[in-house]
């Protein structure tokens, strides 16, 4: 087969699920009967390498040089490659998923060869006691692989990465000398098996584009090699780099040796400047015409953005392209025994964003001048589920997950609503901010729909730090939030900062101390500690003084200008937190250690904490009062009640009431209510149910109360047994 174009994610992103920019772009081309194909390279690459035959072709170059310059670990690794060879085919095809019975044999402790990465296992009786054989294995099998890594790293490839590829190579890059120098050097190992597979498709696609995307630093090293031996081999064939690397990191790029690589840069969307990118390789428009692209002219870097050319909306884009790619082939990894965290490893997802950009777009250490997070567009509730069900068709997968930067709580009302009243099964988790628009109803719903999970910024857990972060919420709202989702069902996952500018030692300790009652309260699963960094686009980099830290670096190099040095004269330093804050954490997921005091996790002097002990668990007591607002929509989610009007007697009198059964999937309730309520409620469930595709609000609901002559209609709903119902699904939203 032959391609126009050839999209290409470099190694490594993800094991388990494709990065999704190619498939979106594939999608948009496809609206454009533009021919195209797409590789995700690192699963190929990891394919190729962690098969008998990879591992053979590894353990020969290895066996090379005397086995006495290697460590212990490696030794031990070199002295098993039979038993390695032997298994290596089983435990990928058990990680994909075709060979499932494999995981008595793994989990046995007998079957899988063990170097050092075993060493460091968590209890495992404890950590899957009631998560089964497979994930067991599933994590044994992810402790095989990284021991396989581990070698890779010392004696063939220090660069080598699962997730990441070079990454050191990409990250505050702002001079290209040290990536430049690293692509003169010979091919490792590792880079000769990816410039094979590449060589295999450029042969049987022959495109007159290949597009590289470099979402993060560490596809960086990888592209450019890519890009290098595509200019060698196939010098007609012009290659061109998007993505979020070059979207964060290239925006003054001006080192004309980029471009001996690359012919072409573009910026932040790319479906407008890859289709004005065909155009004129086509002769079809000049060159002044292209939309937010870097090139050399006349060996200088140049940036065009034809203004008259405009982005297409959302709902011009197309529905993302999953075809071409190994669909089935991923592999489930899991690294940390946390149901929450392996989210991120485990399972195909696919991807999908519900909004371009942030609706909220205040955050001040966020890049919201950029277009990617300023320009906000939603998509609607119903075509978010026509192309999800597009997806399912393609891909035979129901799980999606949300990249939006936070996704719309309004929107997601809208969707999880659209993904009952269509019937869908599915499974999805997103990335929220913790607003308190996410009330104890709004989550059930969530949940209803098919929602597992969320994740979200607390970033430094102190109210101080998060005014001066315009985060828009407070340490105790969180609390309140994440409790709804928790007691819901649905997993939270929270982003966490240190090093914000003036956070002092004092607010360290105390939001560490926050999170650690969050754990132990039981209504955070999961959470990562991330260091501030400055970057350029930010509030902070564009005004470091307003936030009362001084800027001692760029952006001023020739290639990758994003990531800022700063001083911070009035905070902590905030590098020594780093290890006493990823090991508290670390417990704290696995829920131990929570009665050590703060201070055993750091090897220094830091203070008490302030925070009273009970801080968090208050928080959750003190419920914040809402009204009822008339336009809130009123949902029935359940079945119809069978309803029976029966007799009544006490005393010796005896009068009828209405008594409406309850079924869910898991119990029965029967309720009992005047008779005029009872015939008023069960007609209102069936109107409420969406039948009817119309949304009820409060006010509609309470007329339609007082239209049938009853009285005292907040009496009625707001207390049991009408309010008991809420867990049968009677929504208020």
């Amino acid at each position: 087969m032959s391609a126009e174009v050839f999209l290409i994610t470099p190694p490594f992103t993800q094991l388990n699920t494709p990065y999704p920019a190619t498939a979106y772009l594939k999608g948009f081309l496809n609206t454009k009967q533009v021919s195209s194909f797409q590789s995700d390279l690192g699963i190929e690459v990891t394919l190729a390498l962690f098969s008998r035959q990879g591992l053979a072709a590894l353990f020969a170059r290895i066996n090379e040089t005397p086995a006495a310059q290697w460590s212990e670990n490696a030794q031990r690794i070199l002295v098993l490659q039979d038993d390695y060879l032997q298994t290596v085919d089983g435990v990928i095809s058990f990680l994909q998923g075709k060979n499932p019975t494999l995981a008595h044999l793994i989990a046995k402790r007998n079957f899988l060869p063990e170097a050092s990465r075993f060493a460091q296992l968590d209890d495992l009786h404890w950590a899957f006691g009631t998560m089964g054989t497979q994930d067991r294995a599933k994590h044994l099998a992810t402790m095989y692989l990284e021991d396989l890594s581990d070698l890779i790293m010392e004696c063939v490839d220090p660069h080598f990465g699962f997730s990441r590829y070079a990454e050191k190579l990409g990250r505050s890059a702002n001079s290209f000398d040290e990536l430049h120098n690293a692509l003169q050097q010979d091919n490792t190992f590792v880079d000769d098996i990816l410039l094979g597979i590449l060589a295999r498709h450029m042969e049987r696609l022959q495109p007159g584009l290949v597009a590289v995307s470099i979402p993060f630093p560490g596809n960086l090293y990888a592209g450019f090699r890519c890009a290098q031996w595509i200019h060698r081999h196939y010098p007609g064939v012009k290659v061109a780099m998007g993505g979020g690397f070059a979207n964060t990191e290239l925006r003054s790029v001006s080192d004309p040796r980029v471009f001996e690589y690359f012919d072409f840069i573009t910026l932040d969307d790319g479906e407008a400047p890859v289709e004005n990118l065909l155009k004129y390789l086509r002769g079809e428009i000049p060159v002044d015409q292209l939309k937010r692209t870097f090139l050399l002219q006349d060996g200088k870097v140049t940036y065009i953005n034809n203004p008259s050319c405009s982005d297409y909306k959302q709902g011009q884009t197309g529905t993302p392209d999953y075809r071409d790619l190994l669909l089935h082939d991923y592999i489930s990894a899991i690294e940390v025994v946390n149901p929450m965290h392996s989210l991120w490893s485990d399972g195909r997802w696919n991807k999908l964003t519900m909004a371009h950009g942030c609706y909220w777009g205040k955050c001040t250490f966020c890049d919201i001048s950029l277009n990617y997070i300023q320009h906000y567009e939603p998509l609607t509730a119903s075509m978010l589920c026509d192309r999800m069900e597009t997806i399912i068709a393609q891909t035979g997968q129901n799980g999606f997950h949300f990249v939006d930067e936070a996704a719309p709580p309004a929107l997601m009302r809208a969707l999880a609503l659209e993904i009952i009243r269509r019937k869908l099964t599915v499974s999805w988790w997103t990335n929220i901010r913790f607003e308190k628009s996410f009330t104890r109803d709004l989550c059930l719903l969530l949940k209803a729909s098919g929602c597992i999970a969320v994740s979200g910024g607390l970033e430094v857990a102190s109210d101080r730090l998060l005014a001066l972060i315009q985060k828009g919420i407070t340490v105790a709202q969180v609390a309140r939030v994440n409790r709804n989702f928790t007691e819901a069902g649905i997993m939270v996952h929270a982003y966490l900062m240190y090093g914000f500018p003036t956070q002092t030692m004092q607010e360290t300790i105390d939001s560490l101390e926050m999170v650690r009652q969050m754990f132990q309260q039981g209504i955070l699963q999961s959470a990562f500690w991330h260091q501030f960094t400055m970057t350029a686009h930010s509030p902070v980099g564009l005004d470091p003084e307003a936030f009362g830290v001084k800027r001692i670096s760029g952006p001023d190099g020739s290639f990758a200008n994003n990531d800022l040095e700063h001083e911070d004269p009035q905070g902590a330093d905030h590098a020594e937190f780093a290890f006493g804050l990823k090991k508290s954490l670390y417990n704290y997921m696995h829920g131990a250690c929570f009665d050590h005091p703060l201070q055993k996790w750091f090897e220094f002097k830091v203070p008490r904490t302030t925070v009273a002990p009970d801080f968090i668990q208050k928080a959750l007591q003190e419920e914040e009062y809402t009204s009822a607002r008339p336009t809130s929509k009123v949902v029935w989610l359940g079945r119809q009640p069978a309803l029976e009007t029966v007799t009544k007697t006490k005393k010796g009198n005896s009068w009828e009431v209405d008594s409406l059964t309850f079924q869910s999937r898991k119990e029965t309730v029967n309720i009992k209510v005047d008779v005029p309520k009872g015939q008023w409620l069960a007609g209102m469930l069936a109107k409420l149910s969406g039948h009817g595709n119309k949304t009820y609000t409060y006010q509609e609901v309470k007329e339609s109360y007082e239209a049938a002559g009853l009285e005292d209609f907040e009496l009625f709903w707001d207390n049991k047994p009408v309010n008991g119902l809420q867990k049968f699904g009677l929504l208020r939203l």
